[in-house]
């Protein structure tokens, strides 16, 4: 395999910093291992290890270095050979009864059996297999895949672990010198049957390309795991069950700004592993911090000692309790962090973390703002929410009104209350220690503004020359009317071979170049290998529909994608894109290195601008509410400032690249894939501005980001998409975003709409009169609302103009010669 040389650059650059991604939950100093030698194998990851999640977030890269591969390649000798045979069989039979079960389920139901599996993920099946392997190492590889379109279940195989999974984990951790149990997911796993029981915990989590090479050199010490835990793994009813989860028709947001670690330090509820927590082959200890306020900005500075045997990078995290006079609020909330360089045995580095006061407001929907209370903010550091220690005292002075919005996306019932701990955890205990310093901050030190609703919208000349049925079509993206299932299973459409969706063609009448947009969001998903004709048209060659969706599509759809391939003329005519797949977002996040999220973005702006992709549908940062959700390995974290934070690092990497934007999405609330397009989140006013929308603002104050998608959901009764108060003016003023603003994709054969929900599809040009720009992908039947809207009085010309210009400026930004 000859790779070129961009692609060998983009993985040495991702490999220098992928380790750092894993987190390792427990040691006792058994790893790393002194050498190679024999090592046995078991547990479902090790030939059937998990890259990445399925839906949007696959990515067609070049090669992928299973377990297997990665281990045997770096020298060990594999002694389970049989084993790993037998548990082949063993999954491919229940493979099979899992598909026909689908069909069936599928014909009962008069549905497509494709879109019957969107709703479900095959368990691990049950197994008794004999462990027989040689050598006094052993690692089982437990792997966990989730995917768009389908929740995770809380049966073994899944959230739970099987009962095979169970017995056999502990038995090779009794049965061979040196275990690890190695955990291949992208969010987590009750692990309580075992976690007392193995003393060597690893999460792998789903790194892209190369995840089985980073585990081998894991375990050979050439380098190590130092990354930290961005959502708490629990017994799982140790989470929260205040809220709803998975409902057909309105899924309650009650425990309000409690998610995650919030819950769980507020409440003293102890899980198996903390929010920040993770160890490393090495230790450490904090020292000597010192505190420093600069006008509204914060500063916090302390020594970090290597006092291991081995190097290492550690992670400074940095909380803050608030008042709660005037509004409840959590123990404690993440409002910086660090990540030191490599430290030598014995070597200490001094690191500063700061954040603005600004950035740290709570939500107090009496006043319709967002606030600072007055009083005292205690400043706790540490290396994970469990591990804090109080080191300064920020002391303001008088409420600060630091924002005067209006409440606009909150619940329509006055009667509706956030669930709030009944007894809570004491921010902090008797007297403040004299020694503690306390940093003065004055009201008027922190910039306070009102928001304007009145804001203007610039039209852009060129486009008033468009009339009423071409103006219509920019509100969509590029579709063939005449194409059909092409339109979804991937007709040659599109300018560039995989590329999921354009802006309208109309666009080019005045010399406006189209956006051509590629999913993600770990990497671009483009066609491997395409062709030209000799009209210079794109034809993808291979595959255009997912291998986990291919065995379920029915002939008649098989046959069209037969039907639809065509040949190339000569070998000679034959091109090629290979895409890095980079880690799954949870695992970016994981490193707790913006500079490694910024490279990770940056290769992504490099292979964009390579391959001709001017918008990147990625990052999405929605928030892991519930460790259920089928698609948050796609996101960050259970917190919002570092999930806006990575947004940030991931955005400013793509987009330091001429011509390359990002789409961060689902703008909001899409935090499950039950019946994702029909669902109804309710949450409060506090809750949907504090948790769910605040890494979005984050992302957009300091990154700019090219575009934004909406979600699928409904928020408190409307579809995002179509929601004025949450786009017209909570995004466009409160939040000040001044981008693009895109539907996810609405293809009704997708299954967007369930015909017995209560809640109704949204219309096209719903979409298009509350602002949202473009609706994607667009259909004759789309074009055909939105001008007949248009012509019976129901959507403005001038609105449609105003959306239009914004996708002509993003246009005239994006499209740069090369």
């Amino acid at each position: 395999m000859v790779m070129h040389p961009y692609e060998k650059e983009h993985l040495e650059r991702i490999r220098e910093g992928i380790a750092g991604c894993t987190v390792l939950l427990k040691s006792n100093g058994d790893f790393p291992l002194e050498g190679t030698g024999d090592i046995a194998l078991f547990g479902s990851g090790v030939r059937r290890t998990v890259k990445g999640g399925t839906g949007s977030g696959e990515v067609n890269s070049r090669f992928f270095v299973n377990v297997y591969d990665g281990i045997k390649n770096a020298g060990f000798h594999i002694t389970t050979d049989s084993w790993l045979d037998e548990y082949e069989k063993e999954y491919k039979k229940a493979r099979e009864k899992f598909i026909a079960d689908i069909k069936e389920r599928a014909r009962k139901k008069h549905t497509l059996a494709v879109m019957e599996a969107l709703s479900v993920m095959m368990p691990e099946p049950e197994y008794n297999i004999p462990l027989e392997g040689e050598g006094d190492v052993a690692v089982y590889v437990l792997a966990r895949i989730s995917g768009e379109g389908s929740d995770r279940e809380l049966v073994g195989g899944d959230i739970l672990l099987s009962g095979p999974e169970i017995r056999d984990i502990i038995t090779l951790h009794k049965k061979y010198k040196k275990f690890m149990l190695v955990i291949n997911a992208g969010g987590p796993v009750d692990l309580s049957p075992v976690v007392d029981a193995v003393d060597n915990i690893l999460i792998l989590s789903q790194l892209g390309a190369e995840t089985g090479d980073v585990l081998a050199d894991i375990l050979l010490g050439k380098s190590y795991p130092s990354g930290k835990l961005t959502t708490t793994w629990a017994a799982f009813y140790d989470y929260p069950r205040v809220g709803d989860f998975a409902q057909r028709d309105d899924t309650h947001y009650r425990e309000g700004v409690y998610v995650g670690y919030r819950y769980f330090d507020s409440t003293d509820t102890k899980p198996h592993f903390p929010f920040g927590y993770g160890l490393t082959y090495t230790t450490f200890k904090l020292s000597g911090p010192e505190a420093e306020a600069k006008g509204e900005k914060v500063t916090v500075s302390v020594d970090v000692k290597n006092t291991g045997k081995r190097p290492g990078r550690e992670v400074v995290q940095l909380y803050v309790s608030k008042p709660d006079k005037l509004v409840d609020t959590p123990y404690q909330e993440l409002v910086a962090f660090v990540k030191t360089p490599e430290l030598a045995p014995g070597e200490t580095q001094r690191v500063s973390c700061s954040f603005n006061m600004s950035d740290i407001t709570v939500y107090d929907a009496s006043q319709a703002a967002y606030i600072l209370e007055e009083g005292d903010y205690f400043l706790r550091l540490g290396t994970s929410s469990a591990d804090t220690d109080m080191c300064a005292v920020v002391r303001l002075a008088e409420t600060a009104i630091v924002k005067k919005v209006r409440n606009y996306a909150g619940i329509d019932n006055p009667d509706y209350r956030d669930w709030q701990p009944e007894t809570r955890r004491s921010k902090h205990r008797g007297k403040i220690s004299s020694k503690l310093p306390i940093l003065e901050i004055q009201s008027g030190d922190i910039p306070q503004t009102v928001v304007d609703y009145d804001k203007k919208y610039e039209i852009d000349e060129r486009i008033k020359k468009y009339g009423d049925d071409e103006l219509s079509y920019m509100m969509l993206g590029t579709f063939d009317p005449n194409a059909g299932i092409g339109n979804l299973i991937g007709a040659d459409l599109y300018s560039v071979a995989g590329a999921v969706g354009e802006t309208a063609e109309v666009f080019n009448i005045l010399g406006i170049k189209r956006l051509i947009m590629a999913d993600g969001p770990a990497g671009l998903r483009l066609a491997r290998d395409y062709f030209r004709d000799e009209k210079g048209g794109v034809h993808a060659m291979g595959d255009t529909v997912p291998e986990t969706m291919q065995e379920l599509l029915p002939p008649p759809a098989r046959g069209v994608m037969k039907i639809m391939e065509k040949k190339p003329r000569s070998k000679a005519d034959i091109h090629h894109q290979y895409c890095t797949a980079i880690p799954i977002a949870t695992a970016i996040a994981q490193s707790f290195d913006v500079e490694f999220a910024r490279t990770c973005g940056d290769i992504v702006g490099n292979e964009m601008e390579r391959f001709g992709i001017q918008l990147w549908l990625a990052p999405a940062l929605n928030i892991h509410r519930d460790i259920r959700c089928g698609r948050n390995f796609e996101y960050f974290s259970e917190d919002p400032f570092l999930s806006g934070a990575f947004a940030r690092a991931i955005t400013e990497g793509v987009q330091a690249h001429p011509g390359c934007g990002v789409t961060i999405k689902h703008f909001a609330c899409n935090n499950q894939e039950t019946n994702r397009s029909n669902n109804n989140s309710v949450v409060s006013e506090r809750a949907l501005r504090e948790i769910y929308i605040r890494g979005f603002e984050y992302c957009i104050k300091y990154a700019d980001p090219a575009s934004l998608m909406t979600s699928y959901n409904l928020v408190n009764g409307a579809h995002t998409a179509s929601k004025s108060d949450l786009l017209r003016y909570v995004l466009r003023c409160d939040l000040g975003y001044d981008g693009v603003v895109m539907t996810d994709w609405w293809v009704e054969v997708l299954g967007n709409t369930d015909k017995d929900s209560i809640h109704e599809r949204m219309e096209a040009f719903e979409v298009t009169a509350v602002g949202g720009d473009l609706f994607m992908p667009g259909s004759r039947k789309d074009h055909r609302n939105i001008l007949d809207a248009m012509r019976d009085g129901r959507l403005s010309r001038q609105q449609m103009e105003i959306n239009a210009s914004r996708v002509a400026r993003l246009a005239d930004r994006l499209t740069v010669e090369k």
